[in-house]
């Protein structure tokens, strides 16, 4: 899961919920699915994560520029 991207991950949850809205699956699949999507949700959270920390080292590099380049 790991490998997949953002928006992989998305279309993933978004294939799940059709599963699970659909009422096709029985209970067992329905805890599974759950269960990975959960997972999925993880580790969008993780990629999100990853984004912000590097668009704030991004910020602070061009703040540091932007205030060495007024003095």
């Amino acid at each position: 899961m790991n490998n997949l991207s953002y928006e992989e991950s998305i279309s993933k949850l978004n294939e799940i919920i059709e599963k699970i809205e659909a009422g096709t699956l029985s209970i067992d699949q329905s805890i599974a699915s759950l269960e990975e999507g959960a997972e999925l949700i993880k580790h969008c959270y993780s990629i999100l994560d990853n984004a912000k920390g590097k668009l704030t080292i991004i910020k602070e590099t061009l703040n540091s520029t932007i205030e060495e380049d007024a003095r």
